[in-house]
């Protein structure tokens, strides 16, 4: 297998820097937010952090394509793509909440297919790190030098099972929100942590399913890599794996096959 150390190693460099600048103008009075036309906020906070980090890309690897959520596609010659999420939960950034992050992964082009291998997803204002890169497993730490190995949990009945989710709208416009609530009442706890954190429990094994049904490649690429390196599994709602569905599945492995059976398209 590929070593991708030193693409996971420039994955925090460009963290560091987005960090820096989201940070700086968290819960700033004179935060300038504008409306997309998909109806949802971006902030000059997110512009700012997706031009960082394409800056450093463009010094660090130049050949190497770009998609951010912001900004779209830059086409690069090679078969690598980096996926951007400046920050993953701007409606939580915009109100104060300090549950947000940057959403950095790289995927890579092989005989398979698309297939992500390094992910890393940095919340500062939770002052929580995570990241991983393909056979290395999953880590979470301040850095690459001060981290603790995670993974997902062992629970294997639904009964006994934390479940986390975003918000009921989406599987009531999907027609499963009856599904929904026969999941949630058969689990042991449910509760709408939402974005990125509930696949970061997902992998650190306090939270053992999950499930959004409708996301885009850059809300899902870095948890995807990170769930999948902690021993867990991650797919579309139809069972495909990894992030180019259009909608999430990840659980501890042990549980997908129920989780799918309530939420899915299998």
């Amino acid at each position: 297998m590929p070593d991708y150390n030193d693409d996971l190693r420039l994955a925090h460099v460009l963290a560091d820097a987005a960090d820096a600048a989201t940070m700086a103008r968290f819960r700033a009075l004179d935060l300038k937010v504008e409306t997309k036309p998909d109806l949802t906020p971006v902030s000059e906070a997110d512009k700012e952090a997706e031009e960082l980090i394409r800056g450093q890309l463009g010094r660090a690897r130049p050949r190497d394509a770009v998609l951010g959520e912001e900004y779209g596609v830059t086409d690069g010659a090679g078969s690598r793509r980096w996926i951007v999420d400046p920050i993953d939960g701007t409606k939580n950034y915009v109100r104060g909440v300090p549950v947000w992050a940057t959403l950095i992964s790289l995927v890579v082009r092989g005989e398979r297919g698309d297939e992500g291998v390094v992910g890393l997803v940095s919340a500062p204002a939770l002052g929580r790190r995570w990241w991983a890169a393909a056979g290395s497993g999953a880590y979470t730490g301040r850095s690459l030098s001060s981290a603790t190995r995670i993974r997902v949990s062992k629970v294997n009945r639904l009964e006994d099972a934390s479940f986390a989710y975003s918000s009921l709208g989406g599987w009531e416009d999907l027609g499963r929100l009856d599904n929904f609530l026969h999941l949630s009442r058969n689990c042991w706890r449910t509760r709408g942590y939402g974005d990125f954190w509930p696949y970061m429990m997902v992998a650190e094994g306090s939270v053992d399913i999950c499930a959004e049904p409708e996301l885009s490649l850059w809300d899902m690429a870095a948890n995807d890599v990170i769930v999948r390196e902690a021993g867990g599994r991650f797919t579309s709602l139809a069972g495909t794996p990894g992030p180019f569905g259009g909608n999430a599945a990840a659980s501890n492995g042990l549980l997908h096959d129920e989780l799918l059976g309530y939420l899915g398209d299998v």
